[in-house]
């Protein structure tokens, strides 16, 4: 990977979410899921490299994605791993709600965790925190480390939380000590990734959530130097869910030695599944959310929010970007 790589992957999120966006509201998430996919798929293949899906959505749930093992890019030049949710909150996008937003992972080839779409179990936090609090303690315990590492108040800190019904004793543990939960419906990567800046109000994510996200995630974090664990859920009865009625623990399990994870039950670091000597992460919003706007729709420009995170130079790059239409006439400059 190098810096025209890095440029090319946020032009990729910026058109996977202003092709998501145009169906903001229309409470057709398979549709904007589908369009943002196509976008993505579509701007990858302008890109001189020999990509490749290590981990995506959309087996959990038969949604249009990305396929793992799916090649992209022009078949020539670099070899380029990546982990992909081209529209991060599909529910959030169908019913104009804010987080919604499209999002990748890159690193050298071999450098992400390859794994199936399945869900994990993930504890994210500050810098300050790194390596002290550990997915292994009990959330009272994490906590705790939590308020001496930032020295403040555990009743001021605010716990991100997936809003599921296996998260019920969680949610009555974090209340217990008197910290905030912050419940949200879908979206974690944002989540995890405001755990990274002070000022967010956003202090540590807990809980199951998708598996791609997580991979995605933790290359953020890893750039960011906060801390991510993330541990594999195979077992339908943990993960509670509708979209795995069918799906066996067994079964589950088999998936995962097929793609060559004997250690189930391994709790991976950030520097786990990103591991890669280059990482970067982007992300484009296509609602608004907390750490940058969604997609705008003007006369003559289309206007998107950006954020690239990347080790090659130790950046975070928050990044406008105005689309100019043919034809135009009258750009305001905000």
């Amino acid at each position: 990977m190098d810096r025209t790589l890095v440029q090319e992957i946020l032009e990729v999120v910026e058109q996977a979410a202003i092709a998501s966006a145009q169906l903001t509201g229309l409470g057709q998430k398979d549709e904007a899921d589908a369009a943002a996919v196509e976008a993505m798929r579509k701007r990858m293949g302008t890109i001189q490299m020999q990509g490749r899906i290590v981990i995506g959505e959309g087996e959990r749930d038969e949604a249009p994605m990305l396929y793992i093992g799916e090649e992209v890019g022009s078949g020539t030049g670099p070899g380029v791993d990546f982990a992909v949710d081209p529209c991060e909150g599909t529910n959030l996008c169908a019913n104009s709600q804010r987080g919604s937003m499209a999002v990748l992972a890159a690193s050298d080839r071999g450098g992400l965790f390859n794994a199936p779409d399945f869900y994990m179990n993930k504890l994210a936090a500050p810098p300050a925190a790194k390596g002290k609090v550990d997915i292994r303690k009990t959330p009272t315990e994490n906590i705790k480390i939590l308020s001496d590492c930032l020295g403040i108040a555990i009743s001021e800190l605010t716990i991100v939380v997936m809003d599921r019904a296996r998260h019920k004793n969680l949610v009555s543990e974090i209340r217990s000590t008197g910290a905030r939960i912050q419940p949200i419906s879908d979206g974690d990567v944002q989540a995890a990734i405001a755990c990274g800046f002070q000022g967010t109000g956003t202090h540590c994510l807990m809980g199951i959530g998708a598996a791609p996200e997580g991979v995605i995630s933790a290359a953020a974090m890893r750039a960011l130097g906060g801390h991510f664990q993330g541990q594999l859920v195979y077992d339908p009865a943990i993960a509670q869910t509708s979209e795995w009625a069918d799906y066996t623990k067994e079964g589950n399990i088999k998936r995962l030695n097929e793609m060559g994870i004997t250690d189930i039950d391994k709790i991976y670091e950030a520097n786990e599944l990103a591991s890669g000597e280059n990482v970067a992460f982007a992300g484009s919003g296509i609602t608004d959310g907390l750490l940058f706007d969604g997609v705008k729709f003007e006369k003559d420009c289309t206007r998107t929010s950006s954020l690239v995170i990347s080790t090659l130079d130790q950046t975070a790059r928050f990044t406008n970007t105005v689309h100019i239409k043919d034809g135009a006439q009258s750009i305001s400059l905000k």
